[in-house]
């Protein structure tokens, strides 16, 4: 039986955990946090707890986890003492890497997550399709080998890069996104007018600004310099528009925002969306698990919007454009029906 340690037993260090366990290793956790270390544990996320950091550690183990905060992996790596292969999860990779005094340490970043934390939101899925970049520096060949095995073994898709190029590069798709949000919120909540008229789109491009400020303070700090070239960079691409919208220059902005719809439509696999009107009485998502379940339909994306005042809603539901129609004859088989 394979064996691992998982020092920081949160959203990210459980969910490993719980995808470990289900290929058959043995997980041992620690936290400083003793209710989250229990909850994990009960969550199922540890086949047992540590009563500190090094027996967390000591092993033997095929590898060790540091899902704890970015300052706190760095001076864990810092201090050499870990004689096993070693990865950590965080959010910056440049300082960790240069930090790290291990004989065989690999950076690692999994790009996926949730805007709530802990190990009660942990799932054995999280990982499942998601990029895990690897980090190159320092780190041996067959360690690299090795890492990408398991986040493979976890559902994930490695990806190769050095860690300043993934430092520049979630600074700009994850890191400027987080603060964006925030803006927007504080932005919005000056005008209760306005919250009162938000729908999907807001909720879309704000749903980060539910994250864990004190996780972000330290990602955000790790990575301080590529995050303030990001914000400068939005700051000025702001500007643009603006002086487009004071110059009346309506083609201008047409062309910024045809720009931007092409990009954003190479980032998006090509779904099909599924439009289902949900009725308000109980056992309607229960029939679309079922449909689901019955149409093994591969679902890209699912959305909730409810009736702004009470009863029901739609839920639109996004497949592979192949699995549209089995999901359209399997809601309609369980009886429920298609929004127009």
């Amino acid at each position: 039986m394979k064996s691992a340690a998982i020092i920081g037993t949160g959203l990210i260090g459980t969910s490993i955990g719980l995808g470990l366990r289900a290929t058959g290793w043995r997980v041992v956790g620690w936290d400083v946090d003793g209710e989250t270390l229990t909850a994990a544990l009960q969550r199922g996320g540890l086949s047992e707890r540590a009563t500190s950091e090094a027996e967390a550690w000591k092993g033997p183990h095929d590898l060790v986890i540091l899902a704890c905060p970015p300052g706190a992996a760095e001076a864990i790596v810092a201090r050499g003492e870990i004689p096993w292969l070693t990865i950590d999860a965080c959010g910056a990779k440049s300082a960790i890497v240069s930090a790290s005094r291990l004989d065989r340490f690999v950076g690692s970043h999994p790009m996926a997550g949730r805007e709530v934390s802990g190990p009660a939101a942990a799932t054995s899925s999280l990982f499942s399709g998601a990029t895990w970049v690897v980090a190159t520096d320092n780190a041996d060949p067959s360690d690299l080998g090795a890492v990408e095995t398991v986040v493979e073994e976890l559902g994930a898709r490695p990806v190769r890069m050095t860690a300043a190029d993934h430092d520049a590069a979630v600074a700009a798709i994850s890191h400027l996104p987080q603060l964006l949000a925030a803006s927007l919120v504080g932005l919005a909540g000056d005008h209760p007018e306005a919250m009162n008229l938000a729908a999907g789109s807001f909720r879309d491009l704000t749903r980060v600004a539910g994250s864990d400020p004190a996780l972000w303070i330290d990602v955000l700090a790790a990575n301080r310099t590529h995050v303030l070239a990001s914000l400068r960079e939005m700051q000025s691409r702001l500007a643009v528009a603006a002086a487009l919208l004071e110059a009346d220059d309506t083609a201008g902005l047409a062309k910024e925002l045809h720009t931007s719809r092409e990009v954003r439509r190479s980032l998006t696999a090509r779904a099909t969306a599924v439009q289902i009107a949900l009725a308000d009485r109980p056992g309607e998502l229960a029939k679309v698990g079922a449909a689901l379940s019955a149409a093994q339909a591969d679902v890209r994306d699912i959305q909730l919007r409810h009736a702004p005042y009470g009863g029901g809603g739609v839920l639109t539901i996004s497949v592979r454009p192949g699995d549209a129609v089995a999901l359209t004859d399997a809601i309609l088989d369980v009886g429920l029906v298609l929004a127009e």
